[in-house]
């Protein structure tokens, strides 16, 4: 398959999963911000849904991007910064859903603290890898 259109894939399928996790963290931060009040628990379930339609929609843009550099992990100048900061991310993203589905509904306060501050790390990492991947954009 032409190299072109993994490039397009990866790009069309990377947009989706950066839009629902920076989403979900700011829904949850929101949540978080608004306490016990009714708001709060629609919030969280917009967070929850968002993560976890994130974390799903990572599998595509993984693999497209994986197919686009023939299976080069690392490589080498701004591919590499790039994963750098994608892989961490993806594994971020991923334990971040899966927390969510295993502690449910009715988290403590202080756990959803913890949880908003390693989102703040994934959202951060998110947005530097996608910055990477901006930079490569630009080169070709």
């Amino acid at each position: 398959m032409d190299a072109l259109i993994w490039a397009k894939m990866h790009g069309a399928t990377t947009h989706f999963p950066i839009a629902l996790v920076l989403c979900s963290g700011a829904c949850d931060a929101a949540g978080w911000l608004r306490g016990e009040r009714a708001p709060a628990r629609e919030l969280h379930a917009v967070g929850f849904w968002t993560i976890l339609l994130g974390a799903l929609g990572t599998v595509p843009a993984v693999i497209s991007g994986i197919v686009m550099t023939k299976g080069e992990v690392l490589g080498h100048g701004t591919l590499r910064w790039h994963h750098l900061f994608a892989w961490p991310a993806f594994a971020f993203i991923v334990a971040a859903a899966t927390w969510r589905v295993v502690s449910g509904p009715g988290v403590s306060r202080r756990k959803m603290t913890g949880y908003l501050i390693a989102m703040v790390a994934t959202t951060t990492l998110v947005c530097i890898a996608g910055y990477w991947g901006g930079e490569l954009l630009l080169l070709s």
